[in-house]
């Protein structure tokens, strides 16, 4: 399973932003997306996921991080095999290197050694 991240960028505090993932390759078998992130200096940190179960989208369960409950969205598009988060009410501390994840389980986790595959980062930066 490949994953590319994109859709980072400069943006000011009280700005949003919509990151995607795209996944290809042999994605049957995949349960589950997540974002995390990593500022300078600090570790990983688990940001949201979407699972599903019953090969249906429609039951997945949406978990976040406190930090960025009621100002992220986590959501997918079936058709295009992508996942995207919408983060609005950005603020400086959101500044990170974001990657998304795949895992196997069909169980919402934050752990990120539960997620199997990987993609390169995308750079979100939020000034004040």
């Amino acid at each position: 399973v490949q994953l590319q991240a994109s859709g980072g960028g400069l943006v000011q505090a009280g700005g949003s932003l919509r990151l995607s993932c795209a996944a290809s390759g042999r994605t049957f078998g995949v349960n589950g997306m997540g974002w995390f992130r990593q500022a300078p200096g600090k570790d990983r940190e688990f940001v949201a996921t979407i699972t599903w179960s019953g090969g249906t989208w429609s039951g997945g369960s949406p978990m976040y991080a406190d930090s960025v409950k009621g100002r992220f969205t986590i959501s997918r598009d079936n058709a295009k095999n992508t996942v995207y988060l919408q983060m609005n009410s950005l603020k400086p501390e959101d500044t990170a290197i974001y990657y998304c994840a795949a895992a196997l389980t069909s169980i919402p986790t934050a752990l990120a050694e539960r997620y199997r595959y990987w993609g390169r980062g995308t750079q979100v930066t939020v000034s004040s």
